[in-house]
C-alpha cells in the first residue's frame, strides 16, 4: 500500500513529468529508427552474404573419433564478427527460387523415404510393425517404445521391479505408433544432430497415430465407452503409479544442506516471525498441506506391490524428475493444451512407473492469500484449471514469492525477472525430485517425450567439462564444424587458446559449492573429466556471454556486489528460452544465493549460477530447422558472430535489432514458423497449406522429431464438414 500511495503522490505532484517522460521517448525512438545498426532484418532477406566468409570445415567420415585430421584454424574462421552498422548494405535482395524457400512445410506421408544404413540399435528395439491397416494411408505403422527393457534380466540385477501403470481407459499405458521414413524434401537442421543425440532420424510422426491416444481420435474405456474426461483425475493416477513402484525411488530426499553450510546461514536464522522470512519447516507445512492426505485413500489395497529381485538384498534408487508446465491465471486452456499436457502425463510419469511426474505450475496474478487460506487456494485452481488436472496443479504467486526471499529486490521478484523462484519454491518442499524441467506450454514436440528427455539427458551425460563452456556458447552447426566429438571439438579448442573455464571463476563474493578440476590445467586433461556426470542443467540453445552483446537484460543485476567488487563486474552466462533441465544441486545453491538477496535476469539465472559455483552445464544441440536453404557458412556468420565465433559478446544475434534472423527458425520465441508447421501438422490451414481439402490431394502431415516454440492458442483454422471445436482426423 505505501508503495502505491508513493507511486500516486509522485505522479500527482509533478504532472510535467510525464510530459518530460514522453518527450524523452519520443526522441529516443527517433534516434533508434535513424540508425541502421537497430534494424531488424527480414529474415527472408538474408539469404546471402558478402564480406569475408569462414570456411566450412569437413564432415566426419564416422563416429568413432578416429580422425586424425585438425580443422584449420585461419584467420577468416577465427574472429568473423559481422560489422552492424553495415547490416543492411550486407543484406541481398534476390530471394531464394519457389523450389528451395519453405522446404519444412507441406510434408507428408505420401513423400516418405527410409533411410539406408545402419541404425543405432536402442532405435531399432524401439520400433515393431502393427499388423493392422492405417485406414488413412497404405504404409505400415508401428508402435514405438523407446523405454528400458523393464524386468529383463538385465533390469532387475540393478533395479527393482517395475510395475505397469493404469491410464485413463482403465488398462495399462499403451505405446503411441510412428512411421518408417522421412519426407524425402525435408531439410537437415541447421543447428543440431539427430545421430549426435541419437535421435532416429528415420521416424516419421502423424497426427493420429501421435495423439490419438490422448484425444485427437475416439478414447473408450475397457467396456468401450468414450472417455469423458473430466472424470480423469491425473494428479491420482500419477501418485497410484508412483505407490505401485515406490521400491524404485527414494520417498524423500536430502534438505537443502547449503542453507546451514553456505555463507554461515545457520537453520536458526529462519525461526523467525510469521511475518518476515518463514522457516524452512514453516514453508513446508504451507506447501505441503495442499498435497497431503487427499490421495492416499487411492493407495490402500493395492494389490500391485512392487519387490525386490530374489538374487538382490539392496537395490540403486532411480532419480526422479519432475516436469512443471508453466501457466497463469486467465490462461484459457485449447483442446490441444489439453491433449498436450495428456500426453505428458501418460509418456513421462505413468509408462515410466513414476520416473517422471507432471505438474501445472500456475503463476496467480491475482491478489489472493494462497499462502494461508486453504479454500481460497483451491477455489482459485478449479476456477482456472480443467478439471482433470485439478490434483496436480501447484499455485505460486510474487507475494508468496517474496515472504521466502525477503532480502531479493522487489523488481527481482516479479515473474519476468525471477522464473526460477517459483521453481525453487517447488524444490524445496518436493526433496524427492533430483531433477526439474522449466517447461514453457507454448513449446511442443513433434516426437517422443520420453525419448526426447532421455537422450538429451543422455548426450550432456558424455560432456567431458573440457572445452565445455566454450562449445556451450556456440550454436553447433554441422554444415559448417563438422563431427561434434571430432572436429568441432579441436575447433573450439584451438580457437579458445588458454582463453578456457576451468572449474569455477576465483571471485571475492562466492564461495563455489561445485567439484575442483582434477589437474591444475585443461591442457592436462584428455577429455576425462566430466564424462558420466550428470548435468546440473540442460539447455537447448547456446549458453552465450551476456556483456557486450546488447541483449537487452544483460546488466539486470541485483545484489551479488560487496566494497570491493562492483556488480557489474560479475561475470555471467545466459540462454534464451528458459527451457531447461535443473539438478537438485543447482536449484538448492540458487535457493540460498535469493535469500542472500543475490539475482540476475530468469534468462541469465541458472547459467550464471552453475558458472559461478564450477556446476556442470551443458547445451544440448537438438535439431532447429530453418524455412530458407541457408548453408553452413552463413548461419556461422550470422549466428555465431561474436568475437572468436562464439554466438554472445559484439555481433550476438539475440542482440537489440539482431532478432530478426530467427523469424525462420523453428525454435526461438521471436521465430514464426513453429505455429504455422504445428497447424499444418494438426491438419489446419495455414499460408495456404494444411486443411481438409489440401490433405485430400497431397495426404496427411508427417515429421520427424524436433520441439517447436512459440506455439500458442492453437485453434482450428478449418473444420471441413465438421461443426464441433474438435481436432479433425
Amino acid at each position: 500500500m505505501l508503495v502505491k500511495v508513493q507511486h500516486r503522490r509522485a505522479l500527482g505532484a509533478r504532472p510535467r513529468t510525464a510530459f518530460y517522460i514522453t518527450a524523452i521517448v519520443i526522441l529516443l525512438y527517433w534516434f533508434l529508427l535513424r540508425d541502421q545498426r537497430y534494424r531488424t532484418a527480414r529474415f527472408s532477406e538474408i539469404v546471402d552474404l558478402t564480406g569475408p566468409q569462414p570456411q566450412p570445415q569437413p564432415q566426419a567420415e564416422d563416429n568413432n573419433g578416429t580422425h586424425g585430421q585438425t580443422p584449420d584454424i585461419t584467420e577468416s574462421t577465427a574472429h568473423f564478427v559481422p560489422d552492424n552498422s553495415r547490416e543492411n548494405a550486407e543484406l541481398v535482395q534476390q530471394p531464394p527460387s519457389d523450389h528451395e524457400a519453405g522446404a519444412i512445410y507441406g510434408n507428408t506421408l505420401e513423400t516418405l523415404v527410409e533411410k539406408q544404413g545402419p541404425k543405432l540399435p536402442e532405435n531399432e528395439d524401439a520400433i515393431a510393425p502393427i499388423d493392422e491397416d492405417v485406414p488413412f494411408n497404405y504404409h505400415r505403422a508401428y508402435t514405438f517404445s523407446p523405454y528400458p527393457d523393464y524386468n529383463s534380466t538385465a533390469w532387475k540385477s540393478t533395479h527393482a521391479e517395475y510395475v505397469p501403470c493404469i491410464g485413463p481407459t482403465g488398462a495399462e499405458v499403451e505405446d503411441i505408433s510412428v512411421f518408417r521414413g522421412r519426407p524425402k524434401d525435408f531439410p537437415e537442421p541447421g543447428f543440431g544432430s539427430y545421430d549426435l543425440l541419437g535421435f532416429d532420424g528415420d521416424v516419421c510422426f502423424e497426427r493420429e497415430t501421435r495423439l490419438g491416444p490422448y484425444g485427437v481420435a475416439t478414447v473408450t474405456d475397457e467396456d468401450g465407452r468414450e472417455i469423458n474426461w473430466n472424470t480423469v483425475n491425473w494428479g491420482i493416477l500419477q501418485h497410484v503409479c508412483r505407490e505401485r513402484n515406490k521400491a524404485r525411488f527414494e520417498s524423500d530426499g536430502p534438505l537443502n544442506e547449503f542453507i546451514a553450510a553456505y555463507d554461515n546461514l545457520p537453520e536458526e536464522r529462519f525461526e523467525e516471525e510469521e511475518t518476515t522470512a518463514p522457516t524452512t519447516q514453516r514453508l513446508k507445512r504451507a506447501l505441503s498441506r495442499r498435497w497431503s492426505g487427499w490421495w492416499d485413500s487411492y493407495t490402500k489395497g493395492d494389490s500391485a506391490t512392487p519387490q525386490l529381485a530374489k538374487n538382490m538384498t539392496t537395490v540403486k534408487k532411480e532419480p526422479r524428475t519432475a516436469l512443471l508446465l508453466r501457466s497463469y491465471t486467465g490462461k484459457k486452456y485449447t483442446e490441444n493444451d489439453k491433449l498436450v499436457i495428456r500426453s505428458l502425463v501418460a509418456e513421462l510419469s505413468l509408462r515410466t512407473g513414476g520416473e517422471y511426474q507432471v505438474f501445472l505450475l500456475i503463476h496467480v496474478k491475482e491478489d489472493a492469500d494462497i499462502w494461508g487460506d486453504d479454500e481460497e487456494y483451491r477455489r482459485i485452481i478449479e476456477a482456472e484449471v480443467p478439471q482433470e488436472f485439478w490434483d496436480m496443479t501447484f499455485l505460486w504467486s510474487e507475494n508468496a514469492v517474496r515472504r521466502v526471499y525477503p532480502k531479493l529486490d522487489w523488481w527481482a521478484s516479479l515473474v519476468h525477472n525471477g522464473q526460477y523462484l517459483s521453481v525453487q519454491m517447488f524444490m524445496q518442499e518436493h526433496r524427492e525430485f533430483d531433477y526439474v524441467w522449466n517447461w514453457e506450454l507454448d513449446s511442443r514436440v513433434i516426437g517422443h517425450h520420453y525419448d526426447v528427455l532421455t537422450k538429451l539427458a543422455d548426450f550432456s551425460r558424455k560432456q567431458p567439462r573440457k572445452g565445455l563452456w566454450e562449445r556451450n556458447e556456440r550454436f553447433y552447426i554441422p554444415g559448417f564444424y563438422g563431427d561434434y566429438d571430432t572436429y568441432f571439438r579441436k575447433y573450439v579448442e584451438g580457437i579458445s587458446g588458454t582463453d578456457t573455464v576451468w572449474g569455477a571463476p576465483n571471485l571475492p563474493i562466492i564461495n563455489p559449492i561445485g567439484p575442483k578440476p582434477p589437474v591444475a590445467t585443461p591442457e592436462e586433461d584428455n577429455y576425462e573429466w566430466g564424462v558420466g556426470e550428470e548435468a546440473d542443467l540442460i539447455t537447448l540453445s547456446p549458453i552465450f556471454n551476456p556483456i557486450n552483446s546488447d541483449w537487452v537484460m544483460r546488466d539486470e543485476i541485483w545484489g551479488y556486489r560487496s566494497d570491493d567488487f562492483p556488480a557489474e563486474n560479475l561475470p555471467r552466462r545466459t540462454t534464451i528460452i528458459t527451457q531447461s533441465r535443473i539438478s537438485r544441486r543447482l536449484i538448492d545453491t540458487m535457493h540460498v544465493e535469493n535469500l542472500r538477496g543475490n539475482q540476475v535476469a530468469s534468462e541469465m539465472a541458472t547459467q550464471t549460477v552453475a558458472f559461478l559455483h564450477g556446476l556442470k552445464a551443458v547445451y544440448a544441440p537438438m535439431p532447429v530447422f530453418f524455412d530458407r536453404p541457408w548453408n553452413g557458412t552463413q548461419l556461422a556468420r550470422w549466428f555465431n558472430g561474436g568475437p572468436s565465433g562464439t554466438s554472445g559478446g559484439h555481433g550476438s544475434a539475440m542482440g537489440w535489432g539482431r532478432e530478426g534472423r530467427f523469424q525462420g527458425a523453428t525454435w526461438y520465441y521471436r521465430a514464426n514458423p513453429p505455429q504455422r508447421i504445428y497447424n499444418n501438422w494438426l491438419g489446419y490451414e495455414d499460408t495456404g497449406i494444411g486443411g481438409p481439402q489440401w490433405e485430400e490431394e497431397h495426404g496427411r502431415p508427417c515429421l520427424p522429431a524436433m520441439i517447436l516454440h512459440p506455439v500458442k492458442d492453437v485453434e482450428p483454422t478449418e473444420l471441413g464438414h465438421s461443426t464441433e471445436s474438435k481436432l479433425p482426423y
